[in-house]
């Protein structure tokens, strides 16, 4: 049982909130205190049968898990290779995985008696889970969002509004969501009573890309025990898109220690992996540094300064990613990949076309990757890609990309 420990990919954190060289704790004295009782109560949580038992009822009752796999059957006759199925997170209540870690952090966030939730969004997906549990709860919520994603994702913005959220455009650096996460941050600092910060992603400082992480780990937790019915076998490869990386690792956590499971995370590739970084593709494009409290791959220049990258998709447009994500590139678990903006537009359209699916940007980056490798593999290899949002949000972004007038639609 020891050795098995041992030679276990899910292990980590270490004790001082490392994956290998990644991670760690990078904060402010002032913020120190409230990462340390955070810390305390998740770690009381992840023993407590009553806070499971909340979070199982209300992911069973009020998110809608669990998800489907559904197999791809068209999509797969029209590729004319391996076997496609989709993990359809974005059939969950708000269109996307983010409630799954929502729920838990604001369930502990109540626990500890705060009663003022910040976050961050890019897309506006994690913005609206926050804004939704926190309406259900009755707590009030102010979610930092980028000025340029404000723009770019309209209905999203509405959408938490009609929640009851308070949503702050952050003009700073690109607008987006580096930017928002800086603001976010600041405003703990400042509001550290009241204040519980409920980070979107497998970043920031120790506890949270582990406790994102094992929020999240339900989709692969599901996809593994759906596949084994379906298939009676693993799939041969699992393929997630990635920007700070939570789906994706929600899908790989509970594979890392089946040998017989290719690990793929897609990346944004935007207009190219090139030096003038218009990606944001941290692992093929990027080097280790210290962002948003953890040590991780990054886009940055010679001098350290964090570059802004680019990517048709706000979900997709942070310039580094989760720590995890980092050391399982670095020891060879997973492989790492970058898909551009031309290619995910793509896949965009053969989703809808061929499965009457409209998937969001974030997903169709993975997509992308499937439907380029897949006519190359056997009929018998199964692949199983997270289909982690849908697309409403993105219609306008589509639509101006592919030269549609949305007012002449009318």
């Amino acid at each position: 049982m020891a050795e098995d420990l041992i030679n276990s990919f899910m292990t980590g954190p270490d004790e001082n909130g490392r994956f290998g060289d990644f991670g760690g704790r990078f904060v402010s004295e002032t913020l120190m205190p409230l990462i340390l009782e955070l810390e305390k109560q998740y770690e009381f949580a992840k023993t407590d049968d009553s806070f499971w038992a909340e979070m199982n009822d209300l992911w069973t009752h009020y998110v809608g898990r669990p998800s489907p796999l559904y197999l791809a059957d068209r999509l797969t006759e029209h590729l004319g290779g391996a076997k496609i199925y989709m993990k359809r997170d974005e059939l969950n209540h708000t269109g996307a995985h983010k409630i799954n870690n929502v729920l838990g952090q604001i369930i502990l966030a109540r626990r500890m008696g705060k009663t003022r939730i910040i976050a961050e969004t890019g897309a506006g997906q994690h913005g609206v889970a926050t804004a939704t549990v926190c309406a259900k709860f009755g707590l009030k919520c102010v979610v930092y969002m980028g000025a340029h994603d404000v723009e770019r994702q309209k209905p999203n913005v509405f959408r938490m509004r009609l929640l009851g959220a308070e949503v702050v455009p952050v003009t700073s650096g690109r607008g987006t969501l580096k930017d928002a996460m800086n603001d976010a941050l600041r405003d703990w600092v400042t509001n550290v009573r009241d204040t519980f910060y409920c980070i979107g992603t497998v970043a920031g400082p120790h506890p949270y890309p582990a406790m994102v992480r094992d929020f999240q780990q339900i989709i692969g937790k599901e996809a593994k025990a759906q596949m084994l019915e379906r298939e009676g076998r693993l799939p041969d490869t699992i393929i997630a898109a990635i920007g700070g990386g939570s789906n994706a690792m929600g899908l790989f956590f509970p594979f890392l220690d089946d040998k017989s499971v290719n690990i793929i995370g897609v990346e944004a590739g935007g207009k190219g992996v090139n030096a003038k970084m218009e990606h944001c593709a941290s692992l093929t494009g990027g080097r280790p540094g210290v962002l948003h409290g953890n040590r991780t791959y990054l886009l940055q220049d010679d001098d350290g300064q964090i570059l802004e990258g680019y990517s048709i998709s706000a979900g997709l447009d942070y310039p580094g990613i989760g720590p995890e994500h980092s050391w399982l590139h670095e020891i060879g678990r997973a492989k790492y990949v970058s898909i551009t903006d031309k290619e995910a537009l793509s896949a965009f359209q053969l989703c809808c076309e061929q499965e009457g699916i409209i998937p969001a940007l974030e997903p169709s980056h993975a997509l992308a990757h499937v439907i380029k490798i897949a006519p190359d593999l056997p009929k018998d290899h199964i692949i199983c890609m997270n289909m982690c949002g849908r697309g409403d949000k993105d219609i306008f972004t589509v639509a101006k990309h592919l030269g549609f007038d949305m007012a002449e639609a009318d």
